[in-house]
């Protein structure tokens, strides 16, 4: 898989040292020249470039590539080469940096945005995840399919504790994708037994929310 990423730094690099050690190739495109620190991640192809810029992208070779990941620390930027990765170049699948938690509704399909990344949102998700008992949490959204990714521990009085999974009847639109009990992840079948403590993993449409916290909610 090639990958062209916007934006060299922190983020940026180690984005890139993660897909190398995965086997994929990777383009690093930034505009400023203190950024171009080349040795840091040496297997990676290298453009001193405004990614902004349509005959940087040419240049970049965009419309060869499979992913665009949009990892500056300027929201306007990652926006800007979302769109221009989607609608100048059809790249299969862009990935984009929110810097900002305020500008983290424009980030959408309309944008040319198929996930957006919000370091705010995730850390805020894995702290609730963390102290939440009885509680959905979300943890991820990918944009262009309106899904997110949602993790609820079930406590003792949950009215679904005890049924098995092919029992629990969920709301249109929402799968259950996982179950982690204790340290151990089970995939879960129709006989599973939901236990008390179990974090179970959905992947569902923001219109279900309210239907599965009354189904896993207290009774």
């Amino acid at each position: 898989m090639r990958v062209v990423i916007a934006g060299a730094g922190i983020v940026g690099r180690s984005i890139a040292r993660e897909l190398l050690g995965n086997g994929h190739r990777v383009l690093l495109v930034d505009r400023s020249p203190a950024a171009m620190k080349i040795s840091s991640v040496a297997d990676a192809q290298w453009l001193l470039a405004d990614a902004c810029e349509i005959s940087s992208l040419d240049e970049a070779e965009l419309a060869d590539c499979d992913v665009v990941v949009a990892a500056t620390g300027d929201d306007k930027a990652n926006l800007v080469v979302s769109l221009l990765a989607k609608t100048e170049y059809g790249v299969p699948r862009t990935v984009a940096r929110v810097n900002n938690p305020k500008n983290e509704w424009l980030f959408d399909e309309a944008w040319g945005v198929d996930v957006a990344v919000s370091t705010p949102r995730l850390m805020t998700a894995l702290v609730e995840e963390a102290v939440s008992v009885g509680e959905l949490v979300r943890l991820f959204t990918f944009q262009q399919g309106q899904t997110w990714m949602a993790e609820f521990t079930l406590e003792d009085s949950s009215p679904v504790l005890g049924h098995t999974v092919g029992q629990v009847r969920l709301p249109g639109d929402t799968v259950l994708v996982a179950i982690v009990r204790g340290d151990r992840p089970i995939a879960p079948s129709a006989d599973d037994v939901l236990e008390a403590g179990d974090h179970l993993m959905f992947l569902s449409s923001p219109d279900t929310e309210a239907a599965l916290r009354a189904l896993l909610g207290k009774a």
